[in-house]
């Protein structure tokens, strides 16, 4: 079983962002990890936390614990960690790439907003720089999708993963990681199926036994492919395996994964090769 142990999750307390929160706590509590809450606004408000869901609110929600028991209850009760971080005045990403130089993380949840939220995230040179400094597997929430996790109740339904494949990057380690995330949150449940768009399939050999696994074929647009799998199946989560050699932003921008992204009727898992 994969381990995470530290979550980072970027915020700007937007409405979209609610479904990314509820996915990143909701992996955080099955990882009994610490789940960093970043506030990544450029101006600085303290007083915007107070429009952004409460930790201890949301839990109580779900049916973990009362509203009203203290903040250190939710580690005692719960074994997992809830830290908040208000950042200095400054450009978001700019933000991050700090904090993650100087913080480890195991997964980054950071929701999108369509078209316009994935182009807010990954414009510029300060996207390069944090492209950079992380290879570290990052889900995507889009605003207005199907999510794996229920806001209101905290419930998982995770059971179809759908992972598109390729030549290169080999892909074998991507997959281990992605599905052992997967398995993390939903357990034996989650299931996967590996795709290729084109007229070969990649051979992919997992486990010491080097097996080989099965991998659908699909004829035509690789983007259009992807889609259109995950929403026949239906895929609960798409887990692409990246090619940047720096760091998972360097594979999206532009990208058949930033393309899906765009497009994805589900949350999307990007985990760099070699991970």
């Amino acid at each position: 079983m994969i381990a995470i142990q530290s979550i980072v999750h970027p915020t700007d307390f937007s409405e979209a962002s609610a479904g990314a929160f509820a996915h990143a706590l909701k992996i955080a509590l099955a990882a009994k990890a610490t789940l960093t809450v970043l506030h990544v606004a450029g101006a600085h408000d303290m007083n915007e936390w107070e429009h952004f869901p409460h930790v201890r609110r949301t839990l109580a929600d779900w049916g973990l614990m009362d509203a009203d028991e203290p903040p250190e209850a939710i580690a005692r009760k719960l074994g997992m960690t809830v830290r908040k971080v208000e950042m200095v005045p400054q450009a978001p990403l700019e933000g991050i790439v700090h904090y993650l130089r100087t913080h480890a993380a195991d997964l980054i949840v950071l929701a999108t907003e369509g078209r316009q939220g994935v182009a807010r995230w990954l414009h510029g040179s300060v996207a390069e720089a944090l492209a950079r400094h992380s290879r570290t597997p990052t889900l995507f929430v889009p605003a207005k999708v199907r999510g794996f996790v229920d806001e209101r109740r905290g419930e998982v339904r995770l059971r179809h993963v759908l992972i598109p494949v390729d030549h290169t990057p080999k892909p074998t380690a991507a997959i281990d990681t992605i599905m052992g995330i997967a398995r993390l949150i939903a357990g034996i449940d989650a299931e996967e199926r590996l795709l290729h768009a084109g007229h070969a399939a990649p051979a992919v050999e997992r486990g010491d036994s080097h097996r080989r696994t099965p991998v659908a074929l699909r004829k035509g647009d690789a983007v259009d492919a992807i889609v259109d799998v995950a929403n026949d199946w239906p895929a609960d989560l798409i887990g692409m395996p990246t090619a940047g050699h720096h760091g998972f932003l360097d594979a999206l921008r532009g990208s058949t994964t930033e393309r899906v992204l765009r497009r994805a009727p589900c949350p999307l898992l990007a985990v760099p090769a070699g991970r």
